[in-house]
């Protein structure tokens, strides 16, 4: 499987690996509860993991049911539950980094890892919070690590008022925690002019262990 990708001078600097969070992680705090951190350039070498990752993991196509319809999913999927290995030793070095730095404030680990691969502008996802996340009274964390052409990430308060709009790509990381899965909304827009393809990986810890069965309504970011 073969994407375009635009190179980053940031992207395509270093070994491939993992940076320090420590230090060099920016905590936005958005409304009642829920915040965002950004650490740009967590992976290092971005646009290599792209490459190895859009080749050789098994994407695959979903439909979703929408009233009495059924629609295709605009953009391919893959996931790894609890105990499955991953297909990089990057990503589990990237896992065990978050668990370093969040468990103590989250109160348990990552455990499971989805992937999502934008292959152009066209591939999106609506505005929505995480199913089960949404549903539960507890504060939690989705850290998603951004590769490939820098997309917008949009993010808006479910109350209404101003949101923002944060381009990722490259490695970039981004960790929405707090209330944000109940009180916001977030998703990826379709945009008409995309410098190539982009993959999105999230870390979430246990919600029950729903990763790899899909239900509907369910997305991926």
């Amino acid at each position: 499987m073969s994407f375009v990708v635009q190179p980053s001078l940031f992207g395509s600097f270093g070994d491939l690996g993992v940076a320090e969070l420590s230090g060099a992680t920016e905590r936005r705090p958005l409304s009642e509860g829920a915040w965002v951190d950004l650490r740009p350039g967590f992976v290092t070498g971005a646009d290599e993991l792209f490459d190895v990752l859009a080749g050789n993991v098994p994407w695959h196509e979903e439909r979703m049911h929408i009233y009495d319809s059924t629609v295709r999913v605009p953009r391919l999927l893959a996931r790894y539950p609890q105990g499955e290995p991953l297909p990089h030793p990057v990503l589990e070095e990237a896992r065990s980094a978050l668990n370093a730095h969040y468990t103590e404030e989250l109160g348990e680990p990552f455990v499971s890892v989805g992937l999502c691969l934008y292959r152009d502008g066209n591939d999106s996802v609506a505005w929505h919070g995480d199913r089960i996340a949404r549903e539960s009274p507890r504060d939690t964390m989705v850290a998603i690590v951004s590769l490939g052409a820098a997309r917008p990430f949009g993010l808006r308060p479910k109350s209404g008022g101003p949101g923002l709009r944060l381009p990722l790509g490259h490695g970039d990381l981004l960790v929405m925690g707090g209330s944000c899965q109940r009180t916001w909304l977030h998703g990826i827009p379709k945009v008409t002019s995309c410098l190539g393809a982009r993959i999105s990986i999230q870390f979430r810890p246990n919600w029950g262990d729903d990763l790899g069965k899909p239900t509907t309504g369910d997305r991926d970011r």
